[in-house]
């Protein structure tokens, strides 16, 4: 076995980006005390490199930059270093994130950032090159630069510093006047999706162009409510491009992040869980709503990529990412040359399958191809001169065989830690997926994956943000909360089991005391007993992922209808979406499960109890259509009536196997015990 030459604190550590960087030439500090207190003791200006594990750039300046012994030397003689994982510690991200975004007028990663010994920041950027090179100074010419400054100018930079600070602490601490709820809001938030909307690719924007799952949901939402087909004609869309593009891995499921340009062909190669998560949930509501069976495969597809590869088998746990490149080059795990592929499928099944999946000779990345598809089934097999059952049949046996051979290539790096937000994004989608898709598989993966966070990733009855090899450490964060809560009410939703109910509770409980900023409104990402940073702040723009604010809201109101003293929790959740209202005037995009939410908050929401067996008529009849405005109780019998004050008085209609009861504005319907009689209560106006 080859021994490094060099090893570094980073040794110790269990973030798999953190374990990237244990061998380069650098002194990394992770973020601790013992780092500040050498920059303190020695006067050294401090550099803070945040990146994560699937971030391909974050691998090239650690290749450039951090492995090169030169540049490693200047780190170490004039520098405090400190390597962060952005995914374990989003708190300091958001706050030098901010810095940079304010100075430089962009962001990205990976993040480097030069502080003071007691954190502030003075100068910060992206990526550095070696050299001189795209506009941009070398990363040493940089080092060079702070080290003088802060040496020879110590006292502008501190003054600067301090200023900037001011800045943040006034951007990031600013009160939310709040403004009144109305469905105004909605329709005036749909008209500005209208206008930024690819009416060509789908999606918003141009290059580069993300999958916008939240602003799709809440234009599902919108077609719910109003009934306007153009809401669901630019979510069809969007789906439909997404996932025959490149974007979308065509052998073997899930997406990928983005894509640069804006027709969702050429991604970045990395596939991240919360993408998949709210994928797969938007393509399974397009199916509830649609019927067409193409939405239902993405999003199996997608749900099996996780399962199969996502999925931690021992304890049930989601892993985080997986990597853009493999053996150092970027997608090359995921591309294709005609000769490939004809050696696997033969000549004439070869050039089939080709067409379809838009392969040639010049190839549309780097001189190979990313699978994608151009043209409908019927339309190439017209071109084709073969019958559309026998091009399914060439299909479906070449993606099979495609895949296998895949498997054999050397696989992209795997994040397997386990973050509890994350988790909660994908325990929510499995268990949803085991409703509607009747599948007993994903509830009890959905299951594994509640009792594996339960059990793990919980001390002194507060949530913990990571679990990796064995460990769980790193208080959780709001949107841990939040999301973790999120998937266990609808586990609950799902399963009947009351015990994911009463953890969510639990879980909202800590919100409110421990979350809940007294005097401005609205919840910190940070609990109160946090480590004390620069600024501690909140996050209302829901961007990758929800913010913690628009998840706890939502998660909130659908527990305000399940137990007593719900009025409370609607109070919280409503008074966010106030906070938030006047910033979604400005920039909807920017707020789609905060619009989510406010769907719900504005709208009348459906109580569905159904009693009886699991698995009965009327329990699937209530996951059969889209159906965003409700909540459901599944139960045998109302034991837990003292808990879930739905269940109270409620018992079978004589001679029945299961019985339905619908209520909406704190009146019920009568019971039934039908499909039929519960579908037309479910739709009834």
């Amino acid at each position: 076995m080859n021994k490094s030459k060099f090893s570094n604190r980073l040794i110790n550590e269990t973030s798999p980006y953190l374990l990237q960087h244990a061998h380069n030439p650098v002194d990394w500090f992770a973020w601790s005390d013992e780092a500040f207190e050498k920059a303190r003791k020695e006067d050294k200006p401090i550099l803070v490199s945040i990146g994560y594990s699937a971030c391909h750039w974050c691998h090239v300046m650690e290749h450039e930059s951090f492995e090169d012994e030169a540049t490693a030397a200047m780190m170490n003689e004039h520098f405090v270093s400190i390597k962060v994982d952005l995914e374990e510690r989003p708190d300091v991200d958001q706050i030098y994130m901010t810095f940079v975004q304010m100075t430089s007028g962009h962001g990205g990663y990976p993040l480097n950032v030069f502080l003071t010994p007691d954190k502030k920041p003075f100068f910060g950027g992206t990526y550095f090159p070696p050299q001189n090179r795209y506009n941009m100074p070398s990363f040493q010419r940089i080092l060079t630069s702070v080290a003088e400054a802060y040496r020879e100018r110590k006292d502008e930079v501190l003054t600067s510093a301090n200023d900037i600070l001011g800045e943040i602490r006034n951007l990031t601490s600013a009160k939310t006047t709040g403004e009144n709820l109305s469905l105004e809001q909605l329709d005036y938030s749909f008209k500005s999706f209208v206008k930024t909307f690819d009416n060509v690719n789908g999606g918003f924007g141009g290059a580069p162009k993300f999958p916008p799952p939240m602003s799709l949901e809440f234009l599902l939402r919108y077609f719910y409510r109003t009934g306007n087909e153009n809401a669901l004609s630019m979510v069809e869309k969007t789906c439909r491009k997404m996932a025959n593009g490149g974007i979308y891995d065509q052998l073997g499921g899930g997406f990928h992040r983005y894509t640069v340009d804006a027709v969702w062909l050429v991604p970045h190669f990395e596939k991240m869980l919360y993408d998949n998560a709210q994928l797969a949930r938007i393509y399974l509501h397009v199916f509830q709503i649609t019927k067409d069976e193409f939405y239902k495969r993405i999003a199996v597809e997608t749900l099996e990529y996780v399962k199969r590869e996502m999925t931690d088998a021992r304890s049930g746990g989601f892993y985080t990412a997986q990597d853009a490149d493999s053996e150092g080059v970027e997608g090359k795990f995921f591309v294709w040359t005609p000769e490939e592929i004809e050696a696997i499928l033969g000549t004439r099944d070869a050039q089939i399958f080709n067409f379809y999946f838009d392969v040639t000779e010049h190839g549309n990345f780097e001189e190979k191809n990313i699978l994608n598809v151009k043209n409908s089934l019927t339309e190439s097999a017209e071109v084709l001169k073969i019958s559309e059952d026998e091009l399914k049949e060439i299909l479906a046996l070449g993606r099979e065989k495609l895949f296998g051979e895949r498997e054999k290539r050397v696989e992209p790096f795997r994040d397997e830690k386990v973050l509890t937000a994350w988790n909660g994004l994908m325990l929510a989608t499995f268990a949803e997926a085991s409703a509607i898709l009747e599948s007993e598989e994903y509830l009890e993966i959905a299951h594994r994956n509640a009792d594996f966070i339960l059990e793990n990733l919980q001390k002194d009855e507060h949530l913990l943000r990571t679990y990796k090899d064995g460990k769980a450490k790193l208080n959780a964060y709001l949107e841990d909360y939040a999301n973790f809560a999120d998937g266990l009410i609808e586990l609950f939703q799902v399963s009947g089991d009351v015990k994911y109910l009463k953890a969510a509770k639990r879980f909202a409980v800590v919100l409110i005391t421990e979350f809940w900023d007294e005097e401005g409104g609205g919840f910190f990402f940070t609990a109160n007993n946090h480590e004390e940073l620069l600024v501690r702040t909140k996050d209302f723009y829901d961007n990758a992922t929800p913010s913690g604010n628009s998840a706890a809201a939502d998660a909130l109101l659908k527990l305000a209808h399940l137990v007593k003293d719900g009025e409370r929790y609607e109070q919280f959740a409503a008074s966010v979406l106030s906070s938030v209202a006047p910033q979604i005037r400005h920039y909807p995009q920017a707020f789609g499960r905060s619009l989510s939410a406010l769907e719900f908050y504005l709208n009348p929401t459906k109580e569905i109890v159904v009693l009886g067996e699991r698995g009965n008529e009327l329990e699937r009849e209530v996951w059969r259509e889209f159906l965003p405005n409700k909540v459901v109780v599944s139960a045998q019998n109302a034991d837990d009536a003292d808990f879930v004050p739905l269940l109270e008085a409620r018992k079978l209609l004589d001679g029945e196997a299961a019985t339905a009861f619908v209520c909406e504005n704190f009146t019920c319907q009568k019971p039934v015990a039908t499909a039929e009689d519960l579908r037309e209560q479910l739709f009834s106006e």
